[in-house]
């Protein structure tokens, strides 16, 4: 098996765009993963020199064990896919659906700092229409795993395209990376654009068009 999240929303993408896993990464259970990490960060702490019997430190590698597992890298885990659940469009909806402005947070993939900023999707419904909650859940979902902006807006394209039956979906992620922004070259005023555009989105400008129109572009 090439992904050890089997029956998850992960098998459905095509293999370059699959958060690389090891088959063995969900033998834990999230404690289990949280007692093996703690020792691990404590161990780091100590040897920047800081003094863990301090009562504002000692607690300090558990909270960042429990924060990796069971916040920062949720998504990471198949089972917290987001159930995409498609109701008959019987308003005969066909026009542009947008869900803008969604609050991203992830984090980079080479330095383990956070990625901050918001996520627009669109789609074209045909027979069916989806809860806006969804849309917000799919973006979540990816999000929450070590991540390169590139890799994260393609893999919520393909996985709307699947879940919403349509290859009309258009996805942008506009981003802080606080590897640039905190380290290296500590450029606090740039962003990071990303955009996938499939089915008429991609052939057909006027829709393109409109979506950066209405998402404020």
């Amino acid at each position: 098996m090439d992904n050890p999240a089997s029956g998850s929303a992960d098998l459905l993408l095509p293999a370059d765009l699959r958060t690389p896993l090891r088959p063995d990464a969900f033998a834990l259970s999230d404690e289990e993963k949280i007692a093996a990490m703690e020792p691990h960060f404590h161990a780091i702490m100590e040897l920047l020199g800081l003094d863990l019997t301090d009562d504002s430190l000692s607690g300090t590698p558990r909270r960042v064990a429990k924060m990796y597992v069971q916040e920062w890298f949720r998504g990471l885990d198949p089972r917290h896919e987001p159930a995409v659940k498609l109701f008959e469009n019987r308003y005969q909806y066909h026009n542009m659906l947008i869900e803008k402005d969604i609050t991203l947070f992830s984090c980079c993939e080479h330095h383990f700092v956070p990625i901050i900023g918001k996520a627009h999707v669109a789609y074209l419904p045909g027979e069916h229409v989806v809860g806006l909650s969804k849309l917000n859940r799919v973006v979540q979902y990816y999000a929450r795993r070590p991540q390169v902006q590139e890799r994260l807006t393609r893999q919520i394209a393909e996985q709307l395209k699947h879940s919403l039956q349509t290859e009309d979906v258009a996805v942008l992620i506009e981003a802080d990376h606080l590897c640039v922004m905190s380290r290296g070259v500590n450029d606090t005023s740039s962003s990071t654009i990303t955009a996938e555009y499939s089915g008429r989105f991609a052939d057909d400008q006027q829709y393109r068009t409109e979506f950066l129109r209405l998402i404020g572009r």
